[in-house]
């Protein structure tokens, strides 16, 4: 039986340590007791381990197969006694399998709805169905859960309003919406949308210029493009953009706000999570409590004005961070200071805080 897995950083689960392409053993296998777990429905593994932890660190995922027996009490969570573990699959991979499991669901042969002409439009209010348009200016749309609409045409909609659905564009200037839960819009065209507001919910562009929101809890914003926007305000989320001049935002705890482009801004506004940017001319900022704000790109600012809040940077950057203190009526912001990174007076790669007016190391 093969499924998904879910791991804190560096591959570890409930502490044990796991490695890619391995087989594990262990002599019993119980529910929430002993053996080793993981779910068939990559849905349901963020149940257990969400896109990022309490830590605002994003956790990691794999596939994995079941060599023994395995044991369920609700058909969702498995366990066994002898479990191989595949090669990490990261967000990216997880989302491609909500998508692939989402479209083995569906029932083509008896609700279908095709249209492969221009201007046209394919509906089904109906559960397991399909949607298809293959032309441009074109409209997809399912009401009913375990649906999928499909457009690879350009200036074409593709809707789900049910549950465990996909809305699916590859050409330009498209829009996939969900507003279930446990959905999927991708876009892999230019100029195109992806919005989730259900939990549990995937929406990613890989095509320039792009937006993908999600506004439920446990969800995933993701852009590959350049000039694209990923935003997420519900808590446990994960907003990333690898191209340049990009934008990720998070309002909600727990969050994690990740650009690996240059000239682009990592934002959390909700508290224990983490902004990071790994290209140049980038800014990376936390507003909310206990969180952390790190860049690693050339000339780039972190900046921290929650309470207990922490900063690193490369040589080079510029850090900023505030001073809070508690006092009967709650906390007063007492400080606030910045300084560049220079090796001496401020390490690179090390966390600060401040602290009577005065940097202070602080453990990662």
């Amino acid at each position: 039986m093969k499924g998904y897995k879910g791991f804190e950083k560096g591959l570890v689960c409930r502490g044990k340590q796991y490695t890619e392409n391995t087989v594990f053993e262990e002599k019993t296998a119980e529910i929430c007791k002993s053996g080793m777990h993981f779910c068939e429905n990559p849905f349901d593994v963020l149940d257990h381990y969400g896109f990022v932890n309490d830590s605002a660190e994003l956790n990691e995922f794999a596939e994995v197969e079941a060599l023994d027996k395995v044991k369920t009490y609700d058909s969702k969570k498995f366990a066994t006694k002898k479990l191989k573990i595949g090669a990490k699959i990261g967000i990216s991979g997880l989302v491609k399998a909500f998508v692939d499991f989402t479209m083995k669901k569906v029932d083509f042969e008896n609700s279908v709805a095709t249209n492969t002409g221009d201007y046209s439009v394919a509906t089904n209010t109906g559960d397991y169905s399909v949607a298809t348009n293959t032309g441009y200016k074109s409209a997809a749309t399912n009401t009913g859960y375990k649906s999928a609409a499909t457009n690879t045409g350009d200036y074409s909609v593709a809707t789900n309003t049910g549950d465990y659905s996909a809305a699916t564009n590859t050409g330009d200037y498209s829009v996939a919406t969900n507003t279930g839960n446990y959905s999927v819009a991708t876009n892999t065209g230019s100029w195109s949308a992806a919005t989730n507001t259900g939990y549990k919910s995937a929406a990613t562009n890989t095509g320039d210029y792009s937006v993908a929101t999600n506004t439920g809890s446990w969800s995933a914003a993701t852009n590959t493009g350049y000039k694209s926007a990923a935003t997420n305000t519900g808590y446990k989320s994960a907003a990333t953009n690898t191209g340049s001049w990009s934008a990720a935002t998070n309002t909600g705890s727990w969050s994690a706000a990740t650009n690996t482009g240059y000239k682009s801004a990592a934002t959390n506004t909700g508290y224990k999570s983490a902004a990071t940017n790994t290209g140049d001319y980038s800014a990376a900022t936390n507003t909310g409590s206990w969180s952390a704000a790190t860049v690693e790109g050339k000339e780039s600012f972190a900046i921290a004005t929650g309470i207990e809040s922490k900063v690193k940077g490369k040589l080079g950057c510029y850090i900023a961070v505030a001073e809070w203190e508690e006092t009967e009526d709650g906390y007063k912001l007492v400080g606030f200071k910045s300084h560049k990174v220079d090796g001496k007076t401020i390490k690179p790669d090390t966390f600060y805080r401040l602290k009577n007016g005065k940097f202070e190391k602080v453990e990662d």
